[in-house]
């Protein structure tokens, strides 16, 4: 892997912080700038590039366009400061699926580089499967961001008791952390308020029969812990269920 940085405090911070060696990687390379980064990979073989969207000469959104309409197999994980996710949407159209905002957490980085390694040695050994894949990705996310909201949800709605935000990226082919910016930025909610509501609006229709507890509507739509299930009813419609069943 290569480290494509313009400040060079944060680019040799990239380098030493965390255990490349350990996750699999070898840092073979350091750049200031999109150009340089390019010019060792025509020369090189390179499987991820660790960026920075914003750099002199060539940006890393120029790096990954150029990379991916030229059909160069490299990973791009994006490292940007900022917030607005109007970069990542942009990444997503050449195929980068992995975005983090500085200041980046240990965490983050291991899980994120970790979910790569197994991408990577899932292509070693099966290229095929891992060429379908790819394909699927591109048919969900590359072209159209708004599929991979319309999956989600689907999936959502299918999967409303045990739904996950980690199961939910694995279905689309993405990073649980930059699904969960994209969902947020096309729905105005976070993954796991949308989950709440849809439960929430299960749990009215299931208390119209008669024959259900309470706690064993809880449990139908992903609350093992009654208390859980009260909890976030009350907070989503500002009584508790059986407040809710009084009244009716």
């Amino acid at each position: 892997m290569i480290i494509v940085e313009d400040e060079s405090e944060i680019r040799q911070g990239l380098f030493t912080c965390f255990p490349w060696n350990k996750l699999g990687f070898e840092v073979v390379g350091l750049f200031e700038n999109g150009k340089q980064a390019l010019d060792y990979i025509l020369q090189n073989k390179v499987d991820v590039v660790f960026c920075d969207i914003k750099m002199p000469v060539m940006s890393g959104i120029d790096l990954a366009r150029v990379l991916f309409l030229n059909n160069i197999p490299v990973k791009v994980v994006f490292i940007s400061g900022y917030q607005d996710f109007e970069f990542a949407q942009k990444a997503m159209k050449y195929g980068v699926r992995y975005y983090i905002t500085k200041p980046a957490t240990y965490d983050e980085v291991i899980e994120i580089f970790g979910l790569i390694k197994k991408e990577l040695d899932l292509q070693s050994k099966n290229p095929q499967t891992h060429s379908e894949e790819v394909k699927k990705q591109d048919l969900i996310s590359i072209d159209n961001p708004e599929n991979v909201i319309e999956t989600v949800k689907e999936y959502i709605k299918r999967n409303y008791k045990e739904a996950t935000l980690e199961d939910a990226a694995k279905l689309v082919y993405m990073n649980p952390y930059y699904l969960s910016r994209l969902f947020k930025c096309k729905t105005g909610k976070n993954f796991s308020d949308y989950l709440m509501e849809v439960r929430m609006r299960k749990a009215l229709e299931l208390m119209k029969i008669p024959i259900y507890k309470l706690h064993e509507i809880g449990e139908m739509v992903g609350y093992k812990n009654p208390k859980n299930f009260t909890r976030a009813f009350k907070k989503y419609f500002g009584k508790s269920p059986s407040e809710f069943v009084q009244e009716r």
